[in-house]
């Protein structure tokens, strides 16, 4: 009894494996984003495509084939020429997809791998047949236009083979080594030209500044060839004087200053006490001179050269060196 059980067990799962195996293999899945063409053993390729889902065949009489619907991306290297017959490399990047209604018709004409034998030729032909009217200036500057009748030929010719194209871009763009090359010298000799422009426009601003100079020193000079002819040599003595005394102002501000007289061999220490004293009274005279020019003899320090028994130029220098020193703050009046 128990054996005929288990052999009739045997008997229904050994069935309902069979029947598994048969209905397993009378479905199929189509996944999202691709659709099914369907090849009868007998029929050839049915005209109707399959949508997304599960669905039945006639095991071993039909088989399904599944394309993928959804865009793919491809990048198509041409080398072509350009209207200036200059060798240029281009990279087109395509987005694409089959049409679904024409999945047999694809199928049967030129098969699953369609986009190995279609792209690469027509993409070539295009390419090369709207690159050759430009030249390799408009390339760069019309790129975009380019792009546009590239675009627009090739969407027109690949619907032919019953592909849709959502986008077509130029991704590289490159000229040959010796267009580069060409491109990069005149580049710098157009930067070595403004140089040498920018150096004449200089040298132009230089010379009417020369010019501008020179025509004031001449006026300058006119102007004190006047005074010195109205005048004698005052302004030149003035002109002196004041040298004499920046001169004298600067060495006052050093406490280690000697001064040795024209025709002694003893120098001046100032730091001296009866030195000190002379020089505060020749300050104080020296003041009244210079506030009071109306004063006999007081004209740049003439009374003071007696104390000194210098020559004209070299007791006024000196005097006015002492009162630089005063000025200065070396010595304090009391």
């Amino acid at each position: 009894m128990a054996a005929k059980v288990f052999e009739s067990i045997g008997k229904f799962g050994l069935a309902l494996a069979v029947a598994g195996g048969v209905v397993n293999s009378a479905l199929y899945n189509v996944d999202a984003g691709h659709r099914a063409v369907i090849f009868d053993r007998f029929h050839g390729v049915q005209d109707i495509v399959v949508g997304e889902g599960t669905h039945f065949l006639i095991p071993w009489v039909q088989k399904p084939v599944i394309f993928d619907c959804r865009s793919q991306p491809r990048n198509i290297p041409v080398i072509t020429g350009s209207k200036d017959l200059q060798n240029v490399n281009i990279t087109l990047r395509i987005l694409f997809r089959p049409v679904a209604s024409q999945l047999p018709h694809i199928y049967t004409n030129i098969g699953q791998d369609y986009d190995e034998r279609v792209l690469p030729s027509i993409t070539s032909e295009i390419l090369k047949s709207v690159v050759a009217r430009f030249d390799a200036g408009e390339l760069i500057t019309q790129r975009e236009l380019v792009s546009r009748q590239v675009s627009d030929d090739l969407t027109e010719r690949a619907a032919t083979f019953g592909l849709i194209l959502d986008d077509v871009s130029l991704t590289h763009l490159t000229f040959g080594k010796e267009f580069t090359e060409a491109v990069e010298a005149k580049q710098v000799a157009q930067q070595e030209a403004e140089t040498a422009r920018f150096v004449v426009e200089k040298a132009e601003q230089q010379k009417v500044a020369a010019i501008i100079s020179a025509e004031g020193d001449a006026k300058a000079a006119e102007l004190i060839a006047n005074s010195l002819a109205t005048a004698g040599d005052g302004l030149i003595e003035l002109r002196k004087l004041e040298a004499a005394e920046d001169i004298a102002y600067q060495l006052s501000r050093s406490r280690n200053v000697t001064y040795l007289p024209v025709g002694q061999t003893v120098p001046l220490k100032l730091p001296y006490l009866p030195v000190v004293i002379i020089l505060k009274w020749l300050h104080r005279m020296e003041l009244r001179c210079w506030q009071n020019p109306a004063l006999p003899g007081s004209s740049r320090g003439e009374n003071f050269a007696p104390f000194f028994h210098l020559p004209g130029a070299a007791s006024v220098t000196w005097l006015v060196a002492v009162s630089a020193v005063f000025r200065a703050g070396v010595f304090k009046d009391p």
